[in-house]
């Protein structure tokens, strides 16, 4: 059987600030793309307009990816091999419950100070559910893509 490399996808109206949110949230970092993207303009295979300046270095307009810090990375392009979100924006807005979403977990007595820390980085609590099976914080991130913190 064969073990399948995967990334999560995200669709987004503003690809850069949610890559912001979520590597902060997750404590990942955001992919430099920029040795890559500086080699295909100088080819001519990228226009100038499919790129902005993004925390000091060049970045795709339309899609920016965070990685875990401890997975392996191609050097060549900057893109993460191991755990990663990627962030790709589309013109419409988020309508409707997500029907995949990602569960953080905090250290054992450090849920609410978490929800707290990712409150002040945009996020909006939505509901705290209580349940016999567990205990958790449904939460909003900035482009109201639903998460639960437990």
């Amino acid at each position: 059987m064969t073990t399948l490399h995967w990334k999560l996808v995200i669709d987004a109206t503003d690809p850069h600030a949610q890559a912001a949110f979520w590597a902060e949230t997750l404590g990942y970092e955001v992919e430099d793309n920029s040795a890559l993207i500086e080699r295909l303009l100088g080819l001519g295979a990228a226009p100038e307009a499919a790129t902005l300046e993004f925390r000091g270095r060049r970045a795709w307009r339309n899609l920016i990816a965070v990685r875990h810090p401890e997975d392996p990375y191609d050097e060549a392009s900057g893109t993460g091999l191991g755990r990663r979100i990627l962030f790709q924006r589309v013109p419409e807005t988020k309508s409707g419950k997500n029907r995949l979403h990602l569960d953080v977990h905090a250290e054992p007595g450090r849920r609410d100070a978490e929800v707290a820390r990712l409150e002040s980085l945009g996020a909006a609590v939505v509901q705290h559910v209580k349940e016999p099976g567990g205990e958790w914080i449904v939460m909003t991130d900035p482009e109201g893509n639903e998460f639960c913190v437990h």
